[in-house]
């Protein structure tokens, strides 16, 4: 019997909310919409007591599947691994097609984030690159050729 109907959201805990939000904004994801989460419901899903944090949902235009940008009010946040590779044991990427994968990683790079490699290209179907954005997160931007 299958239990998963879809595939819903991905979502990445984070220290400067405002930040993260405005990077993904900035690929092209849309804010649809920001709240504060606690009480009990937040404490019993991430057996936290005294879980408090705050929001954003962020949805790709297509209206794909959801990012979920959390960052904790209460308890603080713990320190990740910020300069994690992709053979680090863990959620590695969050990734995305875009239409101009060059006009991409230009934009992010204007603003001051970079490449944790290079641009590579796929038996010439799809370019690639990975990102790493605010806190370390690192975002795979790809660009179908042909």
């Amino acid at each position: 019997m299958a239990h998963v109907k879809r595939f819903d959201h991905v979502g990445i805990t984070v220290a400067d909310l405002e930040s993260a939000t405005a990077f993904f904004v900035g690929l092209g994801l849309e804010v649809e919409g920001t709240g504060s989460v606690q009480g009990e419901f937040v404490e019993t899903v991430c057996g936290i007591p005294g879980a408090h944090c705050e929001i954003a949902m962020l949805r790709p235009p297509d209206g794909g599947s959801r990012l979920e940008l959390s960052s904790f009010v209460t308890p603080d946040h713990l320190p990740g691994s910020p300069a994690a590779m992709a053979n680090e044991v863990g959620l590695r990427n969050v990734s995305f097609e875009v239409d101009d994968l060059q006009a991409a990683v230009d934009a992010v790079a204007a603003e001051g984030y970079g490449l944790v490699g290079g641009i590579g290209e796929y038996q010439g179907s799809v370019r690639m690159a990975y990102v790493r954005g605010p806190e370390g997160i690192v975002v795979s931007l790809f660009e179908q050729l042909g």
